[in-house]
Order: C-alpha cells, then sequence, then structure tokens
C-alpha cells in the first residue's frame, strides 16, 4: 500500500438516527437497572452501556480509500493489477447485488445504513473472488476515484 495520502476517503459512520434509537434503548436499560437497584445503579449501568454502544457503532463505521496503489474498504486491500471494471450502484442495483443477485463468493464490506455501493470485479484468475461489494455514499465519486488512480498506476514506471 502506498504511503502518498488517498485521492478518495471516506468513513462510513452509523447515521443520526441510529444513535438515537441506541441511545433510548441504553436509557430503557438504565431505568431498568436503576428502578429495584436505585438511581446511582441505574446511571452507572446507562453509562457503561452507552459506552459499549458508541464502541461498537464507532468500530463498525468502516474506511473507504482510493489509494495510489490500491483500493483500501476496511481491512481489506485489492489492488490495481487484480482490478477488473469499476460499476457504480444506485439503491436499487446494490439491493440486487446484496440480495437475489450475490455470489455467496464476493468480499462484501456491507453497511446495512449504506444503501448505495461500488462494484469492482476481481480480474485475478487465480483469486476465488469474483467481485467486491463496497458500501459507500458517493459511489459515482468512488468509481471515478478508482479509474483515476488505476490510469496513473498503470502509466507509473
Amino acid at each position: 500500500m502506498s504511503i502518498a495520502a488517498p485521492t478518495y476517503r471516506e468513513r462510513l459512520y452509523a447515521p443520526w438516527w441510529l444513535w438515537a434509537i441506541c441511545t433510548v434503548i441504553v436509557a430503557t436499560f438504565g431505568v431498568a437497572f436503576g428502578f429495584p437497584l436505585g438511581w446511582v445503579a441505574g446511571v452507572a449501568a446507562g453509562v457503561v452501556a452507552e459506552g459499549a454502544v458508541v464502541w461498537v457503532l464507532v468500530t463498525a463505521s468502516a474506511v473507504v480509500e482510493v489509494r495510489a496503489a490500491a483500493l483500501v474498504a476496511g481491512r481489506a486491500t485489492l489492488g490495481y493489477d487484480a482490478m477488473g471494471p469499476v460499476t457504480a450502484l444506485d439503491a436499487t442495483a446494490a439491493g440486487l447485488l446484496r440480495g437475489r443477485h450475490a455470489d455467496p463468493r464476493a468480499y462484501l464490506l456491507l453497511r446495512p445504513w449504506v444503501p448505495e455501493a461500488v462494484r469492482v470485479d476481481v480480474a485475478d484468475p487465480a483469486d476465488p473472488t469474483p467481485y467486491w461489494y463496497v458500501s459507500t455514499r458517493r459511489p459515482a465519486a468512488v468509481a471515478e476515484a478508482l479509474e483515476r488512480a488505476r490510469s496513473a498506476a498503470t502509466r507509473s514506471p
């Protein structure tokens, strides 16, 4: 992976409404503990539960980066030499590729709160993965950044 700054970077944070739902659930958890055990136990249980929820939601927010040498999606990296065609998917096409048209061998960087994605076909015959499905809020921008970075990588020695 190149040390140069990414040409595209996006962190897939959970939306505000998911944070709000989790906060309401944590509040009810605090009340459930606080009612029989006292308000101190309820507040303590709520703080611990909220910390756990924040940790889960932040660690679930994957990073998508287009770098000089590769696409980085979460913890996985796909070099341009192994990359085939790139397709920006709207919400309908992405939904089909997540469901009815999915290939179980595909690599999925899937975040259910992000309805759009890019499909990156894998051109390496030794790799059993047919394509990568990468959730993104800006699929056209990711596809464009990948094409620019790939053509720049193939031109450089």
